[in-house]
């Protein structure tokens, strides 16, 4: 891999992709919409590209994708907007590929496994969620797997780390380091995955550079299971935060979504605070080497030290 395009550059895992791809010396263009967030990233970055353009118009991606080896697509977009647009954005991505004649490496989550079963998912794992988004992600691995350009999957469960501002952890992070009274989505005591973005990057870029993974999906989990608790002790010690955090339950994000179309649409993913989906790792560690697994204390605290430099 010589060069590179990240779709979705400006967020979370994909700003994390680009760092990765510039740390192993390939040459990255760096795609979102906004090019004041992209210049304020990747400033005095001597590998990276900036290419503004609306992933909406085939001609932006067609532009952005010619002469490199692999894309990645790392693009979010907000819930409300997934059931006319998604499969939209993906067949626009697969062509972009196709006429690149390059391969492409897509960013996952977990939601079409549905609900976790009390022990840890493979790739095995029959894709039947109950949910609507969890179809939609089903539907995208058809799409994407019908290319005739190789793909790959990598599912992610819920991420945090440098940039993620989306990120559930974020919405909890960014009131305790305002040192205003913050609130934790989900039950404070269950045990679940939040992957350390970095982690993230490393994994699907190293995947990437393996012939041998494309045409297929893969799990990457993150580094062991933690509750709520023990991220808030974590963040307490780190910032000396003395304020309570609050308990944000499925009930008062449907009684938002009474008002809030994006609440209405996270409802019915809070499944995952209840009933986890813990990924299994063991093909990618068979397949390829060791998962990167930064600790929590370690990757919490660089996440927070992040948030509070660039405000």
């Amino acid at each position: 891999m010589k060069k590179a395009l990240v779709l979705g550059a400006s967020g979370g895992m994909g700003y994390a992709i680009v760092e990765e791809l510039v740390k192993r010396g390939i040459d990255v263009t760096a795609f979102a919409r906004t090019k004041e967030k992209l210049e304020y990233l990747f400033r005095n970055r001597e590998k990276v590209q900036i290419v503004t353009g609306d992933v909406f118009n085939q001609l932006d991606l067609l532009n952005a994708a010619k002469e490199v080896d692999v894309i990645f697509h790392a693009i979010n977009i907000p819930y409300s907007e997934w059931y006319e647009k998604q499969p939209t954005l993906m067949k626009n991505v697969v062509q972009a590929a196709e006429a690149a004649n390059c391969k492409l490496a897509i960013v996952d989550n977990i939601y079409s496994y549905g609900r976790g079963n009390g022990s840890k998912v493979n790739e095995k794992y029959p894709k039947n969620p109950h949910t609507k988004k969890g179809q939609i992600r089903v539907e995208l691995g058809n799409i994407a797997f019908q290319a005739s350009i190789p793909v790959l999957f990598a599912h992610f469960p819920d991420f945090y780390g440098p940039n993620a501002a989306n990120a559930m952890l974020t919405y909890t992070f960014d009131k305790v380091i305002q040192n205003k009274k913050a609130m934790f989505v989900g039950n404070q005591q269950n045990e679940r995955e939040y992957i350390y973005t970095p982690d993230g990057a490393k994994a699907i870029v190293e995947l990437a550079l393996h012939e041998k993974a494309y045409g297929q999906s893969w799990n990457i989990p993150a580094a062991g299971v933690i509750s709520g608790e023990k991220i808030i002790n974590i963040v307490r010690s780190h910032i000396q935060y003395q304020k309570s955090v609050l308990t944000v339950t499925k009930g008062m994000i449907r009684f938002l979504g009474i008002f809030d179309k994006q609440m209405r649409e996270v409802v019915e993913m809070l499944y995952l605070t209840e009933d986890p989906v813990v990924l299994d790792g063991s093909k990618y560690e068979q397949e390829i080497g060791p998962l990167p697994a930064t600790p929590y204390e370690e990757g919490i605290k660089r996440t927070l030290d992040y948030m509070m430099k660039n405000g």
